[in-house]
């Protein structure tokens, strides 16, 4: 029976989708044959019984596996349209091609079994709603997947079986490449590469620190080489991570490595399958061949790389160790607690620019602020004693550490100095290659001869560039010492103790010395007996125990409060400058005995949180002017004035207290001083007797603004009127009689 009978007329008045796919880009360039017959299937589609425009070519996977990793968006557009009934037919080159995982398979088969659509391959055309159909479908998708695994295990192990020989050729680090014999790996020929890797591990025996050695490169100048292409060599400026990447490789050490990755599969937060690779520690790795090749170091060598760059890095609890810092703390990370065992902390105390260095632990911030500390002491007497002990095991061994130093201090820019040799031996080469190749050319060919001469040109520009920057280094090389001077040298090293305390000697050399030959140093302290026990453990096993006698503590040096309080008060009204002024006239003096500045003062202030005076956003109204000035102005009595600031009807302002006294004149204040008394004031007597109140009542409550009050002038009664308020406006009768009879 014709399988076209499969194909009814509604399936032919709806849509022929063909599905392409390949599963790699390279496959697209090399298979090209398998994508010509993928595009064919248009033609099988309009034999079928579909018009030309009713197919629909759906090409978007094209280089995308259909493992079920990838997210492929024209499977999704395929889904989709069948889902919505609009497709008749789903064409595909083999069932692989449409899904290389049950996953995707079942659900296809599933929607164009609900949505009535037929899918046609190469041998034929199937009904995903028929059983038979449905099982061979099935099979075929099965098979499919475990085609792509039987595939896979074929190629990946042979790979594991030609690495497990070392000969699996797969890319090198910069600095080796492969030789002709079945996995040979030799070190590159270029001299100038195989200097710089050279460099990076020459500078990081003598620095100790990743880091040190990147900004040592850095400064220095000297570039790291990279390789895009076989063979393109390209120098750049060096990144810390690939001074990182240099140092942690066993490749450089001789060793061949395979499976350091591993491809892991998981479920992201959409529910879809993701595929992703981790980094595998060096005991999982699936390959790993020592003295495979020659390298740049040993395997010793490189394991004690390993072994500093894993210190260096911040230690767990209870664990010293740490990079070395730049603080002037020698003990910094090899500190321990002698009661708890954890690592002391370091801070620094005193004064900006003699801040001395202390060690705590970290106990009280442990479980919720509630610890105690174990031990909290200053590091001067601590360093010093442990900087004794080193110096008297050093000191047998003082006049072979000069001599180290000696050929240190003559070779340390040579390291440099030779790379930028080498940079002008390449650019030289460089700029003769361009020539030749310039010369070579027709010089009527002016397309080509253009390029060449701006290419010589550049080169030429390079060269010169790093003949001027070798010539700026050999300039500035350090001078060779002389034998005289060697001699004094050797003198010096049998004082280690004069190399220790020279100011060219940086606190981060002394921490160098240190780890050197010290393990760890275990403080324990006690204060009743101002003393600290301190036991170093040599590296080698050796234990040495010190006491420090520990200084009795001095007393705090605090300003009097009776000045701070003073302060607090003059801070809302004055700036340093005069608080200081201020207070000097007071003959105060602050808690060393000096006379005050605006320095102590503001010092004070911030100490104690005391704000700063703020001037008015608007000077004040009116002129500030001693009381009899003031009293002048008004025409009144300075006794007068006296007694209103007293009254507190007014205010004044003083600078200190016992200082005279100032009064602001402006408007609001001439209101209250009249010529005669307005209709409504009465007299102070008055005031008591209709209120019924003492004389003290009736000026409290003007004070604190319950009735108003002015001063009269003129007339037989000058002095205060006070104004009652009444619910007429009218307390009283004020006729004369009333008056006299007052």
């Amino acid at each position: 029976m014709s399988e076209n009978h499969k194909l009814t007329a509604s399936h032919l008045r709806r849509q022929a989708f063909v599905y392409l796919r390949q599963s790699s880009q390279a496959q697209l360039e090399r298979n090209v044959e398998s994508t010509q017959r993928q595009y064919a299937l248009v033609e099988r589609a309009i034999e079928l019984g579909f018009a030309r425009e009713q197919v629909v070519v759906i090409d978007e996977d094209l280089g995308i596996s259909g493992s079920g990793i990838a997210e492929r968006t024209g499977f999704a557009k395929l889904a989709a349209e069948v889902a919505l009934g609009h497709a008749g037919l789903v064409l595909g080159l083999e069932v692989s091609r449409l899904a290389r995982n049950n996953a995707d398979w079942y659900r296809l088969l599933d929607l164009c079994g609900v949505t009535d659509t037929v899918i046609g391959d190469a041998d034929g055309i199937y009904h995903p709603g028929s059983f038979n159909d449905r099982l061979l479908l099935g099979l075929k998708g099965t098979m499919s997947e475990a085609e792509l695994h039987v595939l896979r295990a074929r190629l990946e192990g042979g790979i594991r079986n030609k690495a497990a020989r070392g000969e699996l050729r797969k890319a090198l680090p910069v600095g080796l490449v492969w030789g002709e014999e079945e996995g040979e790996i030799l070190l590159d020929s270029d001299e100038a590469v195989r200097g710089a890797i050279g460099t990076i591990f020459d500078r990081f025996a003598e620095l100790g620190s990743v880091r040190q050695v990147w900004l040592w490169m850095r400064r220095e100048g000297v570039q790291f080489p990279l390789r895009r292409w076989p063979n393109e060599l390209q120098w750049v400026t060096p990144t810390y991570h690939q001074i990182h990447s240099v140092l942690e490789s066993p490749v450089y050490a001789g060793a061949y490595a395979f499976g350091k990755t591993r491809r892991e599969r998981y479920v992201d937060e959409h529910g879809n399958t993701r595929q992703r690779m981790r980094r595998l520690p060096q005991a999982e790795w699936s390959v790993l061949i020592w003295e495979h090749h020659p390298g740049f170091i040993d395997k010793a060598t490189y394991e004690a790389n390993r072994e500093r760059i894993a210190g260096n890095t911040r230690p767990r609890a209870h664990e010293p160790g740490g990079a070395v810092r730049e603080g002037s703390a020698l003990l910094q990370g090899i500190a321990v607690c002698g009661r708890c065992g954890r690592k002391l902390k370091v801070h620094y105390q005193g004064r900006r620019g003699h801040k001395s260095p202390a060690y705590h632990c970290p106990t009280s911030i442990l479980v919720e602020n509630r610890g105690s500390w174990c031990v909290r002491v200053g590091g001067g007497q601590i360093d010093q004693a442990v900087a004794s002990a080193l110096l008297a095991a050093l000191t047998p061994a003082g006049v072979k550490a000069a001599l180290q130093a000696a050929e240190a201090l003559e070779q340390d820019h040579d390291a440099a100095l030779k790379q930028w040799r080498l940079q002008v031996e390449r650019a030289k080469y460089q700029a003769d290659r361009a020539e030749r190749r310039y010369r070579q050319v027709e010089p009527e060919h002016r397309l080509v001869a253009r390029g060449l001469e701006r290419e010589w040109e550049n080169a030429l520009q390079e060269l010169t560039k790093a003949e001027a920057e070798l010539a700026l280094r050999e300039q500035q090389r350090p001078r060779t010492l002389t034998n005289e001077e060697r001699e004094r040298l050797l003198t010096l090293g049998a004082d280690l103790g004069r190399v220790w305390s020279a100011a060219t000697t940086t606190d981060r050399d002394r921490k160098q010395l240190i780890r050197c030959l010290i393990e760890d140093v275990t403080i324990d302290v006690a204060r009743e007996e101002r003393r600290a026990t301190i036991t170093i453990r040599w590296r080698g096993g050796a234990i040495t125990e010190l006491a420090v006698t520990l200084p009795k503590p001095q007393p705090a040096i605090r300003t009097d409060e009776d000045t701070i309080a003073l302060i607090k008060r003059l801070a809302a009204h004055y700036d340093d400058g005069r608080i200081a002024g201020i207070l000097n006239r007071q003959g105060r003096r602050s808690a060393r005995g000096e006379r005050f500045t605006a320095i102590i003062v503001g010092g004070l202030r911030r100490y104690r949180n005391i704000p700063a005076y703020k001037p008015p956003a608007e000077p004040p109204d009116g002129q500030l002017l001693p009381v009899g000035k003031a009293a002048d102005e008004l025409g009144v009595a300075a006794s007068t004035i006296f007694r209103w600031l007293q009254a507190g009807f007014i205010r004044g302002e003083q600078d200190t207290p016992g200082a005279p006294w100032r009064i602001r004149v402006n408007d609001e204040l001439r209101s209250l001083f009249v010529e005669d008394a307005p209709a409504g004031y009465v007299p102070i007597v008055d005031a008591m007797r209709i209120l019924g109140v003492s004389r003290q009542t009736v000026l409290q409550r003007v004070k604190r603004g319950e009735l108003q009050a002015i001063h009269v002038r003129n007339g037989r009664r000058k002095g205060p009127r006070i104004l009652i308020p009444t619910p007429d406006n009218t307390l009283f009768d004020t006729t004369p009689m009333n008056a006299q009879a007052v």
